[in-house]
């Protein structure tokens, strides 16, 4: 498996990505792989995806683009074994495709900076890359999205109900010096996909949050 960067010495291509993003996976709500502590189902299945608001990598412009990740583990994530599967926008270039694809393994990163970096380095499979077109329609704050990649994945995402009556639960998690995010909105979310990772989740963990990843980790 090819080994991401390593050390913050090392000279780095500079680039940056910021944008909304949205996941879920098959934790409960509370999901535990934010705690360090196992997961819920003592397995890891789910996505993110985001639009790329802001973002480059060298010269290459990336502003306007939207990629998703794939990713499956049969044990808590720090187990490794795991797979992964890139989605990225159809209308991206070949020097745009290839530098997304950098990024989002962990190429051009300091060692454990960010979650692609982790994803990667847990993750000996890595499937074929899908050039899809990416709709999503996400409100951070709101905890709504809908999402719709090619054939290959609808997602849709909610405000947490609460069992006792009306209304919408609201909760976030602050992590301030996470290599994901800062602070993210939690809500409720389903999914199906029918890639070489093959995704059924009903009412499970939703995550919404403005992503800004750099070669040195989350921009806090």
């Amino acid at each position: 498996m090819p080994c991401p960067g390593k050390g913050s010495d090392m000279a780095r291509i500079d680039w940056y990505i910021e944008g909304p993003a949205y996941g879920n996976c098959n934790c409960g709500y509370s999901c535990p792989c934010q705690f360090e502590e196992d997961p819920t189902q003592g397995n890891c299945r789910g996505f993110e995806v985001m639009e790329i608001t802001d973002g480059h990598f060298g010269k290459v412009d990336l502003t306007g683009l939207k990629v998703a990740i794939l990713y499956a583990w049969p044990g808590p994530i720090y187990k490794g074994e795991g797979e992964m599967q890139l989605i990225i926008d159809e209308s991206a270039s070949a020097d745009q495709r290839k530098a997304l694809e950098t990024v989002l393994t962990g190429g051009e990163t300091d060692e454990e900076a960010t979650h692609w970096w982790v994803f990667r380095a847990m993750s000996p499979t890595l499937h074929d890359t899908i050039y899809a077109p990416i709709g999503m329609d996400i409100d951070i704050e709101a905890r709504t999205a809908k999402v719709s990649i090619g054939n290959v994945l609808s997602s849709e995402g909610r405000p947490i109900k609460p069992p006792h009556g009306d209304g919408a639960h609201r909760v976030r998690i602050d992590m301030p010096n996470g290599i994901e995010f800062s602070i993210a909105e939690i809500g409720s979310a389903s999914t199906t996909a029918s890639a070489a990772i093959k995704l059924d989740l009903k009412d499970s963990y939703g995550q919404w949050h403005f992503m800004k990843h750099g070669p040195s980790g989350v921009v806090h």
